[in-house]
């Protein structure tokens, strides 16, 4: 069998009461795919260098939360919030009439997977973690960190009302790579920015060749789940006989010493828990795609193996080798912009 392919996918648009979701569905779409939710202030581009390793038996249908990529925005006055976004994954699951998902998700995307799996476990038969493991414990810090965006909230509303009379900053595109690598603490490399930046900027309108951020500015302030030690712990142990998987970024501190209690929770009551550590920053899915996948695709190939109906004898002929595989990718890259360059 093959391996899935960035060119062969089709955009979707959910409805959701403020606008609509939007997504790229690839691969398979006669079966129930991969949902892939990406991390805070991303979008779907996060995982274009994971998807060409997948198998081709299955789809994934990976998905721009509101506020980013290029999801609508949630209504002037409604902050960005998690419970919101587990919603996200039931109304995906309403507008396929799923009755079980399979959740991938990195960072954000990774809580939401994790938080939905214990609320829901029996709509669920597989999770994939990349990097996270649990939603953030609220600290001391934690409590600077509500207060801190209350004033910043409204703040990005008044810039919000600003933009539809003036447009916001506008960058060249490798000015655009070094602030988007900045902002990510250097966890996105430059060279890895693109990834991202196709479905989160807009080209100006004043200046030919640049461009500027499009994705909601109040996303940055969005309010997480007020969250426990305790009800972590609890919430984890609702998590039973699950395929779970958990990918750590070795040089990444998203998860640490803190999280072992729950990480043991998870493994002492589930003969299907993996744990493995890769290489690389918080993005390691992204930068480091390749070990990443020696983990995801046996795991995928064992939980969710191929039916008859998807067997393809010349699936081996049409496997890409390293260099091909860049060559596609650099295609797909340039076809989206210059997208930008007719808007």
């Amino acid at each position: 069998m093959g391996t899935l392919s960035l060119n062969d996918y089709e955009d979707v648009r959910i409805w959701a009461p403020w606008g609509h979701i939007s997504g790229r569905w690839y691969g398979n779409r006669s079966d129930r795919p991969i949902l892939a939710i990406h991390g805070w202030l991303d979008n779907l581009g996060t995982f274009d260098t994971l998807i060409p390793l997948l198998p081709d038996y299955l789809g994934v249908l990976c998905i721009d939360l509101p506020g980013h990529g290029c999801s609508s925005r949630v209504p002037s006055g409604i902050r960005y919030n998690t419970a919101e976004y587990i919603l996200i994954i039931t109304r995906v699951m309403k507008e396929y009439k799923w009755t079980k998902v399979s959740l991938m998700g990195h960072s954000l995307g990774g809580v939401l997977s994790f938080l939905y799996t214990a609320l829901a476990p029996h709509t669920v038969d597989l999770v994939i973690l990349l990097d996270i493991e649990k939603p953030p414990i609220d600290t001391t810090g934690r409590m600077d960190y509500f207060a801190n965006i209350i004033d910043k909230t409204l703040v990005e509303e008044e810039r919000a009302e600003e933009g539809s009379m003036h447009e916001p900053p506008s960058y060249t595109l490798s000015q655009l790579r070094s602030v988007l690598s900045k902002g990510s603490h250097d966890s996105v490399p430059p060279e890895f920015a693109q990834h991202l930046l196709y479905r989160s900027v807009a080209k100006s309108q004043l200046y030919p060749e640049r461009f500027y951020f499009s994705r909601d500015g109040r996303t940055k302030y969005y309010t997480p789940l007020p969250a426990t030690a305790g009800l972590i712990a609890e919430l984890a142990g609702r998590i039973k006989n699950k395929p779970y998987l958990i990918i750590k970024a070795s040089e990444s501190h998203f998860i640490d010493s803190e999280d072992n209690e729950v990480i043991s929770i998870l493994k002492n009551q589930n003969p299907h828990f993996e744990y493995h550590e890769v290489s690389g920053r918080h993005h390691a899915h992204l930068t480091n795609a390749k070990e990443c996948a020696q983990y995801i695709v046996p795991f995928l190939r064992r939980y969710r193996p191929p039916t008859v109906s998807s067997w393809s004898l010349s699936g081996e002929e049409q496997k890409l080798s390293q260099r091909e595989h860049q060559k596609v990718q650099e295609r797909f890259f340039a076809r989206n912009i210059k997208r930008f360059n007719k808007l």
